[in-house]
């Protein structure tokens, strides 16, 4: 720690957070991208293998992994790694000494990174994160990856760096021991016929459920009527769902019904499943790769950089589309590049 300069950088990242008041269909059409499924798909065949151990071991359904992923690190994609990660120890520091609110749990944060570098696990320069501290494939902070990580290839430590196995075999553990994952059961389905119940409604079985006139969007019986759920609606007017215990293991991970809602919707489109039957009220579909790449061409050619037109929507992109919607007179300017910001960026400025 002698010659560590702290990241003082992390203080303006927690204050000024680029504020995108996402709508949820925006949300899930940003994170369950052409771009995440195409690549998804790729992924679990190449890692099959990988993915059926994890399974036989642990009993997490791949379709869970995937979407975690896909979500937290873009696949283990470089880009990610290189453009928006930075040193953790420095980072930790700097929230361990000056963020009085939680100086406690950064304290204990850099110490547990600083046990794993004498574990030999890692190493400070191998060491780069958010800036709160979460690293690698499946972004574990420093207590998950000293206390759930595991060496699941074999090379003598636990890393969330390199190869996925570690990663995503340690987040398997995670999801069974603090999520208590339920081998077998699916995380939930989208449901008609819940207008007017309780959106705090009990837990009460599949079956139950189909009693009350509630039955699955896509017509098909629910394949364990036995097991429970509880209703949730999050939008008004907009899709229903049935949530069993698995959808709030993987809400273990991140307590926020929106990311988790993303990872498993991710996880059934990588596996062969269909977009939500139902809309959002003011919703549009998912644009197409193609067309989220034209976005960014588009948004370039006009002198919004949107740092690269691979398709894939990060915050610079978002940052181009609501300066072009501002001088564009757009409202509101809400940085979401879909289908109706296309049809727009086709007229010019």
């Amino acid at each position: 720690m002698g010659n560590i300069k702290p990241d003082t950088t992390v203080f303006e990242l927690i204050r000024s957070q680029p504020e995108f008041n996402e709508q949820l269909w925006q949300y899930l059409n940003r994170r369950v991208s052409d771009w995440r499924i195409t690549t998804g798909k790729e992924k679990a065949k190449e890692y099959a293998p990988l993915f059926a151990r994890i399974e036989k071991d642990y009993g997490v359904d791949r379709g869970i992994m995937l979407g975690l992923w896909g979500i937290e690190s873009a696949f283990g994609d470089p880009d990610v790694q290189k453009n928006h990660m930075r040193p953790v120890i420095p980072a930790l520091a700097a929230l361990a000494w000056g963020e009085p609110r939680r100086r406690a749990y950064w304290e204990q944060e850099l110490l547990n990174a600083l046990v794993i570098i004498e574990r030999g696990w890692s190493t400070p320069e191998e060491m780069r994160g958010s800036w709160a501290g979460a690293m690698g494939h499946t972004q574990w902070m420093p207590e998950v990856w000293l206390n759930v990580g595991l060496d699941y290839d074999g090379d003598g430590r636990a890393s969330p760096f390199g190869k996925p196995d570690d990663a995503l075999a340690g987040t398997a553990q995670y999801l069974v021991k603090r999520g208590k994952y339920r081998p077998g059961e699916h995380w939930g389905y989208e449901v008609r016929g819940a207008g007017g119940m309780s959106g705090k409604a009990a837990l009460r079985t599949y079956e139950s459920w189909q009693k009350a006139g509630v039955t699955r969007a896509d017509g098909t019986a629910f394949p364990q009527p036995n097991a429970s759920a509880k209703l949730w609606v999050p939008v008004p007017g907009g899709p229903a769902f049935l949530l069993g215990p698995n959808f709030y293991a993987v809400r273990s991970y991140n307590p926020s019904m929106n990311y988790t809602l993303s990872i498993v919707h991710l996880g059934d489109r990588i596996m062969g499943g269909g977009p939500l039957v139902q809309s959002f009220p003011g919703g549009e579909r998912t644009p197409t790769l193609a067309e989220v790449q034209e976005i960014q061409k588009r948004l370039t050619d006009l002198g919004f950089d949107t740092g690269g037109t691979d398709g894939r929507v990060g915050n610079d992109t978002m940052i181009a589309v609501r300066n072009f919607q501002r001088k564009a007179g757009m409202q509101p300017a809400d940085g979401y590049a879909g289908v109706k910001l296309l049809a727009r960026l086709r007229q010019g400025l």
